[in-house]
């Protein structure tokens, strides 16, 4: 289901289960914290989430919703298992970018939220359709919603379970990029420090969660400035100033 291979500083996370428009099974969102897992662990500096077959991710299997039905420790377990999928593809220290073709509805929305970034096709596709099935959504991936889109745009999503273009995301914040892959992106992030990277994406998490300081991301800013790698990058910056 989560196939990962490693290119040279790229880590690449495909869903392949193109036969059903990679849905994702309850029981696979282990295998995505297990993959995250690896991912960091080869080296990697970025982490591209994408789908097979013309499609990112049609959402959370409906096959296992059924055996769910009038079993409220099953219900539970799903929420718990896909929870533990996500906010291990939210904390990597990997700068991570979904790069979204055709559809991406619901749990694919989630999945695509836990990234950094998002790029949209031009076949991108997006819709949160709990609502239509008569089951909500997970609090976290609300509040991940509210903080990209804003209360109103997140209900126009949740309430009325509508599909939005490539162009609409941009528009609204659901993805910030409309583009035919995420290749110039990755690119300008691999020209960057690694360690910055981390950094930097450490804050912008603090900041979302509304801190406003924090005393160990205080340490961090003042390190960089003693690292080798400061000294040669502002060393190659100052001859062309």
């Amino acid at each position: 289901m989560f196939d990962l291979s490693i290119d040279g500083a790229v880590a690449r996370l495909r869903l392949d289960r193109p036969e059903a428009r990679n849905a994702v099974p309850a029981q696979a969102w282990a295998l995505l914290a297990h993959r995250c897992g690896e991912a960091v662990r080869s080296g990697a500096r970025l982490l591209v989430v994408s789908g097979a077959g013309g499609a990112f991710c049609a959402g959370a299997d409906l096959e296992d919703f059924l055996a769910f039905s009038g079993d409220p420790r099953s219900v539970t377990a799903f929420r718990l298992m896909m929870r533990s999928g996500l906010d291990a593809l939210r904390d990597v220290p990997l700068a991570t970018v979904a790069e979204i073709q055709g559809p991406c509805y619901g749990a694919g929305v989630a999945l695509a939220m836990a990234c950094d970034l998002r790029v949209a096709g031009p076949d991108a596709r997006f819709a949160i359709t709990p609502a239509k099935l008569g089951i909500s959504y997970p609090q976290e991936d609300v509040a991940r919603l509210v903080a990209l889109v804003g209360p109103g745009q997140a209900a126009r999503l949740l309430l009325g379970g509508g599909t939005i273009d490539s162009a609409e995301a941009v528009r609204i914040g659901l993805a910030e990029l409309a583009a035919a892959d995420s290749s110039e992106l990755v690119e300008a992030i691999l020209a960057n420090s690694a360690e910055s990277v981390a950094v930097l994406k450490r804050a912008i998490r603090l900041a979302g969660d509304g801190k406003a300081r924090d005393d160990d991301q205080d340490r961090r800013f003042d390190a960089l400035f003693g690292s080798a790698e400061f000294r040669e990058r502002l060393a190659a910056l100052r001859p062309r100033r």
